[in-house]
């Protein structure tokens, strides 16, 4: 199954766990990589490509680190102008349907902080709630996320780890 991993991190020349995880995907065949701020630095989305993207793959992944409780501001860009009514939804909008989708969600904060009584309130079930919307909205099947938390306390081993974890949860739903 052919996959489409969407990397969305305004700065990840510096980040320690998604670049980890892109350099770790990017070995595996089968995976094609669209880095969207390295494609569109000036924040302009050619909506014919990521479209044609999106159509030659099965599997969809957006891999972000959680930023205020969502995506980065250019992956929420990417949904505006890309997921088009008549093309993605609607009555015509069926371009998507029957095709995979999970997140790949890394946060700074540790797992505990997001639970009801925790230090954010709410589950990451709960917080990610608008990316299952839009699966169904489109017609993909959510598939379940994966989500490290955690990720400023965590050893250069637990992070080669996770790019593993991330792999293989990726190959496994395949």
């Amino acid at each position: 199954m052919k996959t489409l991993v969407i990397t969305a991190h305004p700065d990840l020349p510096n980040s320690t766990v998604n670049k980890a995880w892109k350099e770790r995907l990017s070995e595996e065949p089968g995976i094609t990589i669209h880095d969207l701020y390295e494609t569109y630095p000036d924040k302009q989305i050619d909506v014919d490509r990521e479209q044609q993207l999106l159509l030659s793959h099965e599997r969809i992944v957006f891999q972000f680190p959680f930023y205020w409780y969502s995506s980065p501001s250019l992956l929420k860009e990417w949904q505006d102008v890309v997921l088009t009514y008549g093309w993605a939804y609607g009555a015509q909008g069926t371009k998507l349907h029957g095709k995979d989708f999970m997140l790949a969600i890394s946060t700074g904060g540790p797992e505990d902080a997001y639970r009801a009584g925790g230090y954010n309130h709410y589950s990451m079930s709960e917080l990610t709630k608008p990316f299952q919307a839009m699966a169904n909205l489109t017609g993909m099947r959510f598939l379940p996320s994966f989500v490290l938390q955690g990720v400023r306390a965590l050893s250069e081993e637990k992070v080669k780890e996770s790019a593993e974890a991330l792999v293989a949860q990726i190959v496994s739903t395949r």
